[in-house]
């Protein structure tokens, strides 16, 4: 239970449903004790009645008792109807309280889930899946739903409901009300043991489950590639052997459950026939009359539904706790990247010193002391071979990431001291690996900003040179895109998030190697269109190709995560070193082509 402790604030949230709901529980419980009397008391009538009946016989008097033995047989049977009446009102306003707030604490649980999502760092996007985080947010929050609803509903309903009928029956008779409760403690014993297997057994369905979730996710985010290489049937086979293994583990925790269930009301059964036999002994020795033993059977009765309940709760309990358990994995990590409350008025003044950083996941050194200094209106570009640290370095001036060593420097503050919200607001990131949302092409320009027009939108497009794209489809602008933008060719993907980030007129931008997919004419639009928009802004291009970045007014060369050259395009030829080397490789290329 320590993990569900995690609810108590949920709980307290909402008091003013669950004690009502607590009430509403006692007193229906009450109206469903209450008829055992009753039927206690008819039973006694019956018989008392009967011989009087058979005493009158040949009378004119037999007519009327059997007229009062009628209408007071009639008059017991009104009465248990209106108190089972009643029960019912009260089930109704329990399940009204306590269940309506199993899904107010299911709606809370969600949103806090995905606002800490959010706020974890992008080192946590790498060591986990897109299926098990989904898995936890939905169908871990769905079962600890039922624990705060049903099960505790059904908790609370099965302890009042137990406790009034042992204090009736031992207000009756406690010898037979021993002999009637005389199995329980087995009874316990049995659940105690099955629930340590429920739990062990529900741990690994959750965990299997979320593994066939990330399998299904992946593949089909990656379709395209399963088609190409025509691995639809490999695919297909491990889905099943995964699934397999879910069913295995669901089948093997069906058949505890029913091997329990039986021994439930075997147990419960014993109870009854204790009662007759023991009872029927008490009715001889004349401590307790016939209607005692009906008012008994109908109290053991009442219980077979708290006792067969108690296992259907304690799963339900032994469930929510596993999954309570994984949801507290990721709500208690805290990020790697903390906002700082520092507000900055963005100019794009950028410095670098020694700057060092190591991907913890892997170890690898991607970034070894490196400084240099971009001021405001630059543009600066930054070139490298595969591998290089390109990307590392617009992720830590983004600070996705923050350096293991060296300082960055932002306008003079250090971008640790920075509120995160304010920076990045100001600036238009275009990643390399472009990512588009499965909405309209409008809603996907306009995602940096929360109202924009038409005209904005189309002015974006045209900036980024994609417009005359866009507006060739039959729906133009409203063109709903697939699944990470799979309806765009990989040209028109990279222009359209070129298209998002200029059309928040950022202070700063960095394009991270966006123009891989354009061809020469298009980049020389787009680079063209960027030096008006960009004008006394500062501008960062991370990029493969020398002509993209050769009227830069900084080049940086990066080679195994350090700075190994810096100039102008005019300077760093005139070095005949790396950059030259480059460049000469690039033209031979294109002299092939």
């Amino acid at each position: 239970m320590k993990h569900l402790r995690y609810l108590n604030k949920y709980f307290l949230k909402y008091k003013w449903r669950i004690l009502p709901g607590i009430l509403f529980v006692i007193i229906s419980n009450i109206f469903g004790v209450v008829p055992a009397q009753v039927i206690r008391n008819a039973y006694d009538l019956i018989v008392e009645n009967a011989a009087i009946y058979r005493l009158y016989e040949g009378f004119d008097r037999q007519a009327i008792v059997y007229e009062i033995f009628s209408y007071s047989l009639f008059f017991f049977g009104v009465i248990i109807l209106f108190l089972y009446l009643l029960r019912g009102l009260f089930l109704f306003f329990m399940r009204q309280t306590i269940i309506l707030m199993s899904r107010h604490i299911e709606f809370d649980m969600k949103n806090e889930i995905y606002a800490h999502y959010q706020k974890l760092s992008l080192g946590f996007y790498r060591r986990n899946n897109t299926g098990d985080l989904m898995n936890r947010a939905t169908e871990d929050v769905n079962r600890v739903r039922m624990y705060v609803g049903p099960a505790i509903m059904y908790a609370f309903n099965t302890t009042v409901l137990f406790l009034l009928v042992i204090y009736f029956m031992f207000s009756v008779n406690a010898t037979l009300a021993i002999y009637a409760l005389l199995p329980l403690p087995i009874l316990v014993l049995a659940i105690y043991y099955v629930n340590t297997i429920i739990n062990q057994k529900s741990e690994k369905i959750q965990a299997q489950l979320s593994r066939l979730s990330s399998f299904v996710q992946e593949r089909f985010s990656g379709i395209r590639v399963m088609k190409s290489y025509v691995r639809e049937a490999h695919a297909q086979q491990i889905f099943a052997e995964e699934s397999n293994a879910y069913k295995n583990n669901s089948m093997d925790l069906v058949k505890v459950q029913a091997f329990f269930y039986p021994t439930m009301l075997l147990l419960v059964g014993i109870s009854t026939i204790l009662t007759i036999y023991i009872g029927g002994e008490q009715v001889i020795d004349g401590a307790i009359t016939p209607g005692n033993i009906a008012e008994f059977i109908v109290y053991v009765n009442q219980l077979t539904f708290p006792v067969t309940m108690l296992g259907w709760v304690t799963t339900l309990i032994q469930r929510a706790a596993a999954s309570q358990k994984r949801i507290n994995e990721f709500l208690q990590l805290q990020p790697d990247i903390k906002s700082a409350n520092q507000e900055i008025d963005l100019k794009g003044n950028v410095r670098f010193e020694n700057v060092s950083f190591t991907y913890a996941d892997t170890g690898i050194e991607a970034i070894k002391n490196v400084s240099f200094e971009i001021k405001k209106g630059q543009f600066v570009a930054i070139i490298g071979k595969t591998g290089s640290g390109k990307s590392t370095l617009a992720n830590l001036l983004m600070r996705m990431y923050d350096p293991t060593s060296g300082e960055i420097l932002i306008e003079g503050q250090q971008l640790n001291a920075i509120n995160l919200h304010t920076y990045r607001s100001q600036i238009g990131f275009v990643p390399q690996e472009v990512f588009l949302f499965s909405d309209s092409i409008k809603n996907n320009i306009a995602f940096g900003l929360d109202a924009v027009n038409d005209e904005q939108v189309a002015q974006a497009a045209k900036d980024a040179a994609v417009y005359q794209n866009i507006i060739g489809f039959e729906r133009q602008f409203e063109t709903m895109l697939g699944e990470r933008g799979i309806t765009l060719s990989g040209g028109q993907k990279q222009r359209v998030s070129i298209a998002r980030a200029l059309i928040k007129a950022p202070q700063m931008l960095i394009f991270d190697d966006c123009l891989s997919a354009v061809d020469t004419k298009t980049e020389e639009e787009i680079l063209s269109n960027l030096g008006k928009l960009m004008k006394n802004r500062t501008s960062i291009l991370i990029a493969h190709r020398i002509s993209t970045i050769k009227n830069a007014d900084k080049i940086l060369v990066l080679d195994n995560g350090e700075i190994i050259e810096e100039g102008t395009h005019e300077q760093l030829l005139s070095k005949g070193k790396a950059y030259a080397e480059m460049y000469q490789n690039q033209l031979l290329e294109e002299e092939n082509v």
